[in-house]
């Protein structure tokens, strides 16, 4: 089953499902969010949920796409409680692109490839246990979360705006604290390499932009092996694609290892908190020597996935003056 959130024509907002090929609306439905609490609450599954709600009218989700009209598919009523957060090495591949973004005449080993290291011999440990930490990043909250087919705008100090095309798992914690994975989406987790290159310890600072994820939420677990594509498109040609692996067949951890790191600590498992959390890849534009420009078109695919996520890029002008700040 697929899940996605959209405003029908009318400006109301929607939740529409999708399971074999059609798309209805849920009765009911106004958000995902809202949709999964009731779930919670009733003591069964987010497709059960759906499934005792009936089948509403028929929707045309490739329409809604193209008019603007599909919205990411689990969000919050107020942003600041979206957490958008991810990990990075995570996946079989990813460690040589990061390495070499590091990478000195006198390092032997640099700690990217340390950290990938430790989840190769500790990151998919036996059932019960927990394994090795993996990086951790913060990208931000509500604020940054950007629709499908909307633009992903790179601020002006930014020196890179890259796409990293991954599967972001989407979550909700319940009234009594616990996490509740929804389902997974496509994600481009939109990063800045030439900061994050210029010096490892500034990877948070590369982090904190927007992002997009869906359009579909696929509710279930996520298969073991997937393969998507990653393209990137300048005045309507492709100027650069490449598959993309991600499942755990590709990764160095395991998800529920991921997962544990990231929930473990209290300020991520607030009642009502939805949170969007990044698995990382091992695909990049950058790592070919590609330079986006304004314009380009970010489209990111998986059969898997549904429909395909597809953003413009956005570039301010930069501006060297000073953020001021008031003392008041």
């Amino acid at each position: 089953m697929f899940l996605s959130q959209l405003t029908l024509t009318d400006g109301t907002r929607a939740v529409a499902a999708r399971t074999d090929g059609a798309a209805h609306l849920v009765p009911g439905a106004t958000s995902t969010r809202d949709l999964a609490l009731a779930a919670i609450a009733a003591g069964r599954g987010l497709a059960a949920e759906v499934a005792a709600r009936g089948r509403g009218d028929a929707v045309d989700l490739a329409e809604a796409l193209d008019q603007g009209r599909l919205l990411v598919p689990l969000d919050h009523d107020d942003p600041a409680h979206l957490h958008l957060t991810g990990t990075g090495l995570t996946h079989l591949g990813s460690a040589s692109t990061r390495d070499a973004m590091h990478q000195s005449a006198v390092e032997t080993l640099t700690d990217s490839m340390k950290m990938f290291r430790m989840g190769l011999e500790g990151g998919k440990p036996d059932q019960g246990r927990i394994g090795a930490q993996p990086e951790w990043f913060y990208k931000g909250n509500g604020h940054a979360a950007v629709a499908p087919g909307a633009p992903l705008t790179s601020p002006g100090f930014a020196l890179d705006a890259g796409e990293e095309p991954e599967i972001a798992g989407l979550y909700i914690i319940a009234p009594d604290g616990r996490p509740f994975r929804l389902g997974f989406a496509l994600a481009n987790e939109f990063s800045d390499h030439v900061t994050e290159r210029g010096n490892y310890l500034w990877l948070a600072h590369s982090k904190l932009r927007v992002a997009s994820f869906g359009p579909e939420l696929r509710v279930g677990e996520l298969p073991a092996d997937l393969c998507g594509t990653s393209r990137l498109v300048r005045d309507g040609a492709v100027i650069w694609e490449k598959p993309f692996l991600s499942g755990e067949a590709n990764m160095s951890h395991s998800l529920a290892n991921l997962e544990h790191h990231h929930f473990k600590y209290d300020l991520f498992r607030r009642p009502g908190d939805v949170h969007v959390h990044f698995f990382g890849t091992a695909t990049l534009s950058f790592a070919d020597g590609i330079t986006t420009r304004d314009g380009d078109s970010f489209q990111i695919e998986c059969p898997d996935f549904g429909l395909p996520l597809v953003n413009p890029l956005t570039q301010c002008p930069a501006d060297a003056t000073p953020v001021a700040v008031a003392a008041l």
